[in-house]
């Protein structure tokens, strides 16, 4: 069993290892980058010098309010008298949590939808079609302020809240780019010679029209995490995001923060926001190098050079 994992592991990484030039540099930086905060996110409680919600030492004195950068708190801290460190690496944790169950949440209604309403059409394809349509028309911040409100009064300002108000952002993403994808496979010839040997709708979708849909939904799901960080931000910035008590939080951060600038207090907007930049830029690159690599048509395979046997003389071939 541990051998075929091994084994299923390497064939999906096999594109990686074969990627050359540019592409190669750009999916392992975006490799890299996102696993700095991946193990940032999974060591917080180790390597975070406070909580993410500390405003005193362990004699019981309170933290300077908005003190610079020192060796006690290496980011300063903040109007709240917490260490801006420890915030953004317990942020860390928060972000990767919401914009994982967003990216899953999204997968799990928008990828079954997309392969039903593609591959049977009719008028369940129409219906879905105008719904997700109207959902798509809506600019993706404010839909995702809406939900978030509406889901707010039942569940509260929580991870929950903000992952389902960002998932319902991206639902309609993956149903059409799913959907158009089997609707133009569901003509192929492969899938018309399994409907006439007899093959299930569930067998033809699951063995044949699904295989060849999910190659392209790494490149989305990661292009997507890219952009659901800087959506969570920006609820976070509008106070309708997570609330201070509940985790850290990069945009919340952000948005305290404004107050400071003016002051010429730096250091609290300063590191979130790189926080920010890093993490997207990250996951940014991972997605447009996953696309030159899985793409066959943008994929740069190592060419080996051909030698040729030498020429026998004349007289030998005579």
């Amino acid at each position: 069993m541990a051998s075929q994992l091994i084994a299923r592991a390497g064939r999906a990484f096999g594109p990686v290892r074969e990627a050359r030039g540019v592409p190669r540099w750009i999916v392992w930086a975006g490799i890299v980058l996102t696993l700095l905060f991946v193990v940032m996110a999974l060591t917080a409680p180790w390597i975070s010098p406070y909580a993410f919600d500390q405003y005193k030492d362990a004699s019981g004195q309170r933290f300077v309010k908005q003190q610079a950068p020192s060796s006690a708190h290496p980011f300063g801290t903040n109007v709240q008298s917490t260490d801006v460190m420890s915030r953004v690496i317990w942020g860390a944790r928060t972000e990767l949590k919401v914009v994982l169950f967003a990216v899953v949440v999204s997968l799990l209604v928008g990828l079954p939808l997309g392969l039903l309403s593609g591959y049977f059409g009719g008028p369940v394809d129409r219906v879905l079609v105008l719904i997700m349509d109207a959902l798509f028309a809506f600019p993706y911040l404010l839909l995702a302020i809406v939900i978030a409100f509406l889901l707010s009064d039942k569940f509260g300002s929580g991870v929950a809240t903000a992952a389902f108000a960002i998932s319902a952002v991206y639902i309609p993403q993956y149903f059409r780019v799913v959907r158009n994808h089997v609707v133009s496979l569901r003509e192929e010839s492969y899938v018309e010679a399994a409907r006439a040997l007899g093959a299930r709708p569930r067998t033809v979708i699951g063995r044949y029209v699904f295989q060849n849909v999910v190659q392209s939904v790494p490149v989305i799901a990661t292009l997507n995490a890219a952009d659901a960080i800087l959506t969570l931000a920006a609820l976070g910035f509008l106070g309708y995001g997570i609330q201070p008590t509940d985790a850290a939080e990069w945009g919340y951060d952000s948005s305290r923060a404004l107050s400071d600038a003016g002051a010429g207090i730096w250091w609290t907007g300063l590191f979130p926001g790189m926080a920010i930049v890093l993490l997207v830029t990250g996951l940014t690159l991972l997605g447009e190098g996953l696309n030159d690599v899985l793409n066959p048509v943008l994929r740069r395979r190592k060419m080996e050079p051909v030698t040729l046997p030498p020429r026998a003389p004349q007289e030998d071939r005579a």
